[in-house]
């Protein structure tokens, strides 16, 4: 049975298909561009819908495709009439508009409320609610024509089989569903103004939809939960990190936290009926790029390596605090920024590189240190992972066993778990994941990497000064 994990990204498509093994037998990407002008991020929606077809084609030309599932960006949202027809563009999740109507909303529930039902601990622009009454208050003439409200897995889903579903933890960060009664929020639906026909009906993941040109169609998960059920993060104790870009740490959990008023963690339903916790940090693999960018354009990153590898632990004194787009978590103060710390005439390149690597291990560090849950291992995606040194660093600043994954497009892989789920190929996720093959290994070797994050920590609460929310 071939089985077909698609991961819709911000600006790309990436489909993967794999047999009942797991075993991955061909994959593809498609790009494609947004469209921006000031704080508005829009996409034609029906093409969401043929760069999908485009995928199918291309994948079904060599391989038969048993069925399907497609992971998504959150909050991306697409308003059609009565007959499924785009009444504007979509709203991309980036979208920031609604930013009068966040505060509106945080204005008439409080935070409290909303962190409490729908597990989100921030009221932002981004989310659906907000945008669904800015297009309520600002263009009346397509909301009057909007009978059907979609993120972007509901559409294609809808596209693929006809059939107007969901699944929930695509919901979580719309702020109008109920993460504990696995309900829709009523209380907010009539703030914005929503009727509960308008919406579609909330499915689990991994739960069959129809059919599409003899393909089994499947609910998958948002795309966080896609890629940890892709990296095995099914069990209590394991977590994922993803060093790109960013830092994205994906924490499984059986409960809501109780509200912290200075924590900007969020809760999300998980693709179990369990919840599953959300840590980031903006700045990760893009310090040690804007590194290499601006002082070492011609060498590779493995050469960065190698470089590191000739200073000792703790990059004798070198501090560097990661911040070149801010703070988030655990400490939120979007105007922090980048430092490096402790220099003398004798510190050469390779104590700033070792140093960057250092810093993102804290960051890390201090991440599961504030979400206070036990943790035996640590499942390490994006390029990160692709550097020994780098993973070696972190397993001993977090002494913590590290391992990374052969198969890097995890989204793809947890969408395609499950579709096999849903289709009947798979009996559970947690089965499926048995097979999922791991890379390398890294046990704490014994580095002390204490000083290193308690000169870290000292010079962060120097510079870096929590903003109140």
């Amino acid at each position: 049975m071939n089985l077909l994990g698609l991961d819709y990204g911000t600006t790309s498509v990436k489909g993967a298909l794999f047999d009942e093994k797991l075993n991955q037998i061909t994959q593809m990407t498609e790009d494609y561009t947004l469209k921006t002008k000031g704080d508005r991020v829009e996409f034609e929606a029906e093409k969401y819908w043929e760069i999908l077809n485009k995928v199918l084609n291309s994948v079904s030309r060599e391989n038969k495709i048993d069925a399907l599932a497609i992971d998504t960006q959150c909050e991306t949202l697409i308003l059609t009439d009565e007959n499924a027809n785009p009444v504007r563009d979509a709203i991309v999740w980036l979208d920031n508009r609604a930013t009068e109507e966040a505060e509106e909303i945080e204005a008439h529930f409080g935070r409290r409320k909303v962190y409490e039902v729908t597990g989100q601990p921030e009221i932002t622009a981004t989310w659906p609610a907000c945008k669904l009454l800015w297009v309520k208050k600002n263009e009346p003439q397509v909301w009057a024509k909007t009978k059907m409200v979609f993120m972007l897995e509901d559409y294609l889903l809808f596209k693929l089989t006809g059939k107007f579903v969901t699944q929930r933890s695509l919901q979580s960060s719309t702020i109008y569903f109920d993460i504990k009664n696995r309900c829709w929020w009523k209380e907010m639906l009539d703030f914005v103004g929503i009727k509960e026909d308008m919406l579609p009906q909330l499915l689990g993941s991994g739960a069959y939809v129809g059919d599409y040109k003899g393909i089994k169609v499947v609910t998958s998960a948002i795309d966080q939960i896609a890629g940890a059920i892709g990296a095995g993060v099914v069990e209590k104790g394991i977590v994922s990190e993803m060093t790109g870009t960013t830092m994205a740490i994906f924490l499984p959990t059986d409960t809501v936290p109780e509200y912290d008023e200075k924590s900007i963690v969020p809760c999300h339903y998980n693709y179990d009926d369990g919840y599953c916790l959300l840590s980031w940090s903006p700045t990760a693999g893009m310090a040690l790029k804007w590194f290499k960018n601006a002082f070492f354009k011609d060498k590779s990153f493995a050469e960065l390596d190698e470089m590191a590898k000739k200073v000792p632990v703790g990059s004798d004194g070198v501090t560097f605090l990661p911040y070149l787009c801010g703070s988030t978590m655990p400490k939120y103060n979007p105007d922090a920024r980048g430092s490096f710390t402790g220099l003398t005439p004798e510190h050469t390149s390779g104590h700033f590189v070792r140093s960057i690597m250092e810093a993102i291990a804290c960051v890390l560090k201090s991440n599961l240190d504030y979400l206070n849950v036990p943790v035996k291992e640590i499942r390490a995606m994006g390029g990160g992972a692709t550097s020994p040194l780098w993973c070696e660093i972190k397993a001993n600043m977090t002494n913590k066993t590290l391992v990374t994954l052969k198969n890097k497009e995890t989204a793809c892989l947890g969408s395609a778990i499950l579709a096999g789920v849903g289709s009947g190929c798979f009996n559970s996720v947690k089965d499926a994941c048995k097979m999922i093959e791991t890379d390398k290994v890294y046990t704490p070797t014994g580095d002390d990497y204490t000083e290193t994050y308690a000169r870290y920590e000292e010079y962060d609460n120097i510079l870096n000064i929590r903003k109140e929310m």
